[in-house]
């Protein structure tokens, strides 16, 4: 697997993995902010999003095994590992399969617990979009707007969509399999062990995603972890509140 990535700044290597339809193009501002700091910032394209390739099969092992071969082909020594929601699942797994080979984990509004499938609207609200008809992206976003009421949510999925060679509007996204593999997507990790690295688990104050029950779990797999809870923020913690998100991050790692 040979995962599509954007590189900036130089120092410590960090890797940043965003959410379930998302890209690393959505972490580029706060990725050189970050860079800024005195870190050499990897944001990647998990599979089946973004420009990283397309498969059959969408599980966290297997995402956690294409970081390993990413880490692996960039010659990467203990990286910090932050991951968003999905990316945050990812990061975790990778903690439970290559212990000792990353140095910090950020774990950004998710928890290590299975979660019911809740983005069945944005699903059917994307596949509702005739791509071979599609005129515009604001067409995109009038049909998408019956499905989904935030318009930043929807600018958010609408970044999935371009124009191919043919000049015909596509999905980055493997839509089908992230369809099917939809409650895959909600499972907990795999294989867990107790995680001794230091760990971050940043949490918005508005989101559901890191419940204070959740808190003894996190205490349990993972010893040596703080929890910080970002005021005004949503799950989307990273966009709605970046100065808040960089600082947390940043204090954390020194």
């Amino acid at each position: 697997m040979q995962l599509f990535f954007r590189q900036v700044g130089t120092g410590r290597p960090m890797i940043i993995l965003h959410g379930l339809f998302g890209s690393c193009d959505n972490w580029l501002t706060i990725s050189k902010v970050i860079a800024d700091k005195g870190f050499s910032v990897y944001a990647v394209d998990q599979r089946n999003h973004g420009r990283s390739p397309h498969a059959a099969t969408h599980t966290y092992p297997e995402l956690a095994t294409d970081l390993h071969e990413f880490i692996q082909q960039q010659d990467l020594e203990k990286p910090i590992l932050v991951g968003h929601s999905m990316g945050g699942k990812t990061v975790m797994q990778y903690a439970m399969q290559y212990p000792g080979e990353f140095s910090q984990l950020v774990v950004v509004d998710i928890a290590p617990r299975p979660y019911p499938v809740h983005h069945a609207e944005i699903i059917a609200g994307l596949k509702a979009i005739p791509l071979a008809t599609l005129e515009s992206r604001n067409e995109a976003d009038k049909i998408l707007s019956e499905y989904e009421p935030s318009p930043s949510v929807r600018q958010f999925l609408l970044k999935n969509l371009y124009r191919n060679d043919d000049g015909a509007f596509a999905w980055r996204l493997n839509l089908p399999v992230i369809e099917q593999n939809i409650e895959i997507i909600g499972h907990d990790v795999a294989n867990p062990r107790i995680v001794t690295e230091p760990t971050l688990f940043m949490r918005g104050e508005k989101s559901g995603y890191v419940r204070d029950k959740d808190l003894p779990t996190i205490q349990h797999i993972f010893p040596n972890s703080i929890v910080d809870t970002i005021e005004g923020a949503s799950h989307w913690v990273q966009a709605e509140k970046p100065e808040a998100f960089v600082q947390s991050l940043v204090n954390f790692l020194k």
